[in-house]
């Protein structure tokens, strides 16, 4: 008698455009990630609009960040792109002094073929200070791919030789002055003592500071130490980056980073699902020390008590059906951990899939079908948003979670939605922070059962009929 066999992924292409938030907006995280940084967006007054529009409510707090406004003089070629360059970069260290500056390119530098990585080493030159070129245009990337550039192009300026006094640059981390504040220096070096002997180990991927020292502190249970994560919380303590260094990323869109850091630096990447849940992250852990010949202790516990501490909120979800219309690349991240907690998932639209990098985030997902005994999901690269919106009509899915300009044309049809960019903003690494996936994801349910409470449903039948 033949067994059947489980389905396995499927995988389509409907080679839509990309319906996402502009990359240029890795501007608003990554500014504040790299604090001794200046990011000069150089475009037209529509990607300053756009700035202005994403990054409003942080007016007042002065942001390292500008608008290098592209005239019509610039684009018909008839200013020289040189000296305004070196007239506004001039003005940004007169002013800010920053330890570095960031072109961000836009789709009007793609178009008008303006040669900023020729310009920047020139220049760089001349001020004295190092100019980094990311290209972030909406023509050939998506939404959170923008900070994908911005690291594969620091990757790049990472030092290729530890310095000569190991222990001073190890004082001045910011990792280590996270993680030993407050302690004795004998405090220190006899915590130094618990790690394991294991190769230099370097993370990347912008997170907010508490989710780093939460992710630090996981693998020093494991005895694991991080030597340094791209970005650094300053330019000048970019981690050391030699030849057979290991690597492991956080976010499943830094594909162009990892890619860079193996050929151009080349460095040994750790193939691991993303720390995403409390099954993620203990995965994540636990290859990261399978790689380092390392047996993990206390996950599966730490794990099953974070399941625990989740209930109330899986209760909402148990049984109910989510869409990914396709904005963030957290979707595979975010369908995996949602199928964990007892969701099903039809379809996953994805913006853009590098089926090498998540790799193990792909089986990952398979495997999770298979233990929840769910149908695996349709999985969709550049999906074409009017079929998206045929098939969520004959699904009709209790959620679906999708960019800002499909959200309320949606609820205005009866459908629950949740805009994927929340997830891009929210801290969702690691084990503490899965309840704040689960706070977003049941918002619009709860939202909608208080109503039915309040009989606010039979109020808008009421008014429907007349």
């Amino acid at each position: 008698m033949t067994v059947a066999q489980p389905e396995g992924l499927n995988f389509d292409c409907e080679t839509g455009n990309y319906h996402t938030f502009c990359p240029i907006s890795c501007v608003a995280w990554l500014y504040q990630k790299i604090e001794d940084s200046f990011f000069l967006v150089i475009g037209t007054k529509t990607c300053g609009y756009f700035l202005q529009n994403a990054m409003g409510v942080m007016i007042f707090a002065e942001p390292r960040y500008a608008m290098a406004e592209l005239e019509e003089g610039d684009i018909s070629a008839q200013l020289n792109d040189y000296e305004e360059l070196k007239r506004l970069c001039s003005q940004i260290k007169r002013d800010r002094n920053p330890s570095v500056i960031v072109w961000i390119g836009t789709c009007t530098t793609e178009i008008i073929k303006m040669d900023l990585e020729g310009l920047a080493p020139k220049l760089e030159a001349e001020l004295g200070i190092p100019i980094v070129v990311a290209r972030a245009n909406g023509l050939d990337y998506a939404f959170t791919q923008g900070e994908d550039t911005v690291l594969a192009a620091m990757a790049a300026r990472c030092p290729d030789k530890a310095p000569v006094v190991e222990a001073e640059k190890s004082e001045r981390n910011a990792i280590a002055k996270l993680l030993n504040f407050g302690k004795k220096k004998e405090e220190v070096q006899a915590e130094e003592s618990e790690y394991v002997d294991h190769p230099p180990l370097v993370l990347f991927g912008s997170l907010p500071d508490p989710v780093v020292t939460q992710l630090t502190l996981e693998l020093k249970k494991q005895g694991i130490k991080v030597s340094g994560w791209l970005p650094a919380k300053r330019f000048t303590e970019l981690p050391t980056l030699e030849e057979g260094y290991y690597v492991a990323g956080v976010n499943p869109f830094l594909s162009r980073t990892a890619t860079t850091l193996m050929r151009r630096r080349k460095c040994k990447l750790i193939g691991a699902p993303f720390p995403i849940g409390p099954d993620g992250s203990r995965a994540w852990i636990e290859k990261i020390c399978s790689v380092f010949g390392i047996e993990p202790k206390g996950l599966a516990e730490r794990e099953q008590q974070i399941w625990e501490n989740l209930e109330d909120y899986i209760q909402l979800i148990r049984g109910k059906s989510v869409f990914f219309m396709g904005d963030n690349l957290l979707e595979i991240s975010l369908a995996r951990f949602l199928i964990r907690c007892g969701m099903t998932c039809p379809e996953i639209g994805i913006p853009y899939m590098d089926k090498r990098y998540q790799a193990a985030e792909l089986a990952m997902l398979e495997k999770t079908c298979q233990e929840m005994g769910v149908p695996v999901p349709r999985i969709v690269e550049k999906p074409d948003n009017y079929n998206q919106i045929q098939r969520i009509y004959e699904l009709n899915p209790d959620l679906v979670i999708t960019g800002m300009a499909h959200a309320n044309p949606l609820e205005a049809r009866g459908i629950n939605t949740k805009w994927s960019v929340e997830f891009t903003f929210a801290q969702i690494h690691g084990f503490t922070n899965a309840r704040d996936i689960l706070e977003l994801v049941t918002r619009p349910l709860r939202r909608n059962n208080n109503l039915k409470d309040l009989g606010w449903d039979k109020l808008v039948k009421e008014e429907a009929k007349v």
